[in-house]
């Protein structure tokens, strides 16, 4: 409920500081006075944008805070899910800077607009005339009728398995459409996969085929030079392995007259033995070496292939071939596997659909079995309001399609006048009948959901008399259960108040500015008094005034 409410720098409002009980608060006072900029700055309060105009005062910024007991409204879950802290007593702050800039804050912690707005859209419901259009909408009546039918836990489960089954059916629908589009693509990409899987490539493949096929193409030129390096190596005369034993020989038998002949023979050593490993390695060189056609052919045929392949897709190195290779062999086993996928999928579909069936069966049963109750309530409620023969013909009818709330689609006929025919609420009821049919079910749902403050912003518009007597009650009883402002210019309802405020202006230094004051019994009786008679107060409209006051059902 809403507790305190403070005003600086908004509209007429210099400062303002008021603070609310539960049950049923009435606010009144004269055309003009400022009641409407007391709901504007409520609404800042719930999210609305800011508007710069709204600051009375353009050098100094507006502040409009709040305080909510929410103890029993179950929101730790929206408190912890938007990292905020949780306080039985909590304080919502809305500044508009001169700049324009707009700043919100729940308990200190500043907010972005959407946060606090879905927290004061469970706070705190404002009914002006406007929303009375409300009632006109499919999905409000829906909510009204599973309010009474107690679907909450259905529909839950419903919308949980609704968004699984939509989640599928994309699912399926994206395999299905790639299907059809892989289907045109299988032949070629399985050509192409073959191809190359036939080309049995491997890293550095291309690098070893073409050492090979240089070696096999120049093979009399390689046995040509192998063979005269084997002679400069190994002739007997000449040759380099004779000339380093000769000098072996010779530093052998210089080694004894010092260190450096020495180890001139030991490095001649070591030369001696690397080269005559060289003169081996050339020989077998040379016994290797064989002109092979048939060869030669096969290897330069396995490099035309790689040649032309790079060429086909594109690359320069064997590893893109292969991936190349690996996506084309995804792409194909993808397409060969698609039938079992689209099969399991549309399993998965059929049993959630029969999931989502008895589901929404369970849900129209509920449905059908609250209309009577429904319509007894706001039939009877309108008839004490000065409505006796209104008359509703509400029918819920299955569908195949499924909708966000069920398979059901909503027929909310209404009658005002006796024999007269039904026909959609926006088409044969007036402003003042929308005002008391959105009181009825307003009332109604207090009994079945656990509302939060409503505040109804002139309801009453158009009424009078014994009608406004029984809306007035209506509110009161409305109060038992939760925390109910009126705005009203009507003194009947305003007389089933358990508190009255009065809006008003008055003139400070030239500034006019708005005021709010809670009411004695006797400021009351005065107000109320003046309600019914105008200014000039009669001693008849005091006593009509302190009746009123003294019958509050």
């Amino acid at each position: 409920m809403l507790g305190t409410l403070t005003i600086k720098n908004f509209a007429l409002i210099d400062h303002l500081q008021v603070s609310f009980e539960n049950g049923l608060t009435a606010i009144t006072g004269e055309t003009g006075a400022g009641k409407s900029i007391l709901l504007g700055a409520i609404s800042l309060i719930l999210g609305k944008r800011a508007d710069l105009s709204s600051i009375k005062n353009s050098d100094e910024k507006c502040v409009v805070e709040a305080t909510f007991a929410i103890e029993n409204y179950q929101l730790q879950d929206f408190f912890k899910a938007n990292d905020l802290d949780f306080e039985k007593q909590t304080i919502i702050r809305r500044e508009i800077l001169p700049s324009g800039k707009s700043r919100a804050f729940i308990n200190d912690t500043p907010v972005t607009l959407d946060v606090l707005s879905s927290l004061g859209e469970q706070l705190v419901d404002i009914h002006s005339q406007h929303q009375t259009l409300q009632l006109t909408d499919n999905n409000f009546q829906f909510q009204v009728i599973d309010a009474v039918a107690g679907n909450d836990a259905l529909l839950k489960d419903y919308a949980e398995k609704l968004a699984l089954y939509q989640t599928t059916k994309k699912e399926l629908k994206k395999l299905v459409d790639f299907q059809q589009e892989a289907d045109k693509e299988y032949d070629y990409n399985s050509f192409l996969l073959k191809e190359l899987e036939s080309a049995n490539l491997k890293e550095g493949m291309l690098e070893e085929l073409e050492a090979t096929y240089e070696q096999l193409n120049n093979v009399e030129e390689i046995s040509e030079n192998v063979s005269h390096a084997l002679q400069v190596l190994g002739e007997e005369q000449m040759g380099t392995l004779s000339g380093l034993n000769e000098l072996k020989a010779i530093f052998n038998k210089l080694s004894h007259f010092g260190t450096s002949y020495k180890e001139l023979s030991t490095r001649i050593q070591s030369v001696l033995i690397e080269l005559d490993d060289v003169y081996v390695e050339v020989q077998q060189l040379e016994e290797g070496l064989e002109a092979d056609p048939q060869q030669l052919e096969e290897v330069n045929a396995k490099l035309q292939l790689i040649y032309s392949l790079q060429k086909k897709h594109n690359v320069m190195e064997i590893s893109s071939l292969l991936e190349v290779q690996a996506a084309l062999a995804e792409k194909v086993s993808k397409t060969e596997n698609l039938e079992a996928e689209i099969k399991t999928l549309q399993s998965a579909l059929q049993k959630q659909e029969e999931t989502l069936d008895a589901l929404a069966v369970k849900i129209h049963q509920q449905r059908t079995k609250s209309i009577p109750t429904l319509k007894s309530h706001l039939e009877s409620v309108l008839s004490e309001v000065g409505m006796p023969n209104a008359k509703f013909q509400i029918d819920v009818i299955t569908t195949e399609k499924y909708f966000a709330n069920g398979k059901d689609e909503l027929q909310f006929l209404f009658s005002a006048n006796k024999g007269g025919s039904f026909n959609e609420l926006k088409k044969v009821a007036s402003g003042g009948e929308l005002s008391r049919i959105m009181l009825a079910i307003k009332s109604l749902l207090a009994q079945y959901m656990h509302l939060p403050t409503i505040m109804f912003d002139e309801i009453d518009t158009g009424v009078s008399g014994e009608v406004s007597t029984k809306m007035g009650v209506i509110m009161h009883q409305m109060s038992k259960k939760m925390q109910v402002f009126t705005i009203t210019h009507l003194p009947q309802v305003a007389s089933k108040g358990d508190v009255q405020y009065k809006v008003f202006k008055e003139d400070i230094n030239g500034v006019t500015s708005s005021q709010m004051k809670q009411l004695t019994e006797e400021e009351r009786v005065q107000e109320i008094a003046t309600m019914l008679g105008g200014k000039d107060v009669s001693s008849s409209a005091l006593a009509h005034a302190k009746e009123l006051l003294l019958k509050k059902v």
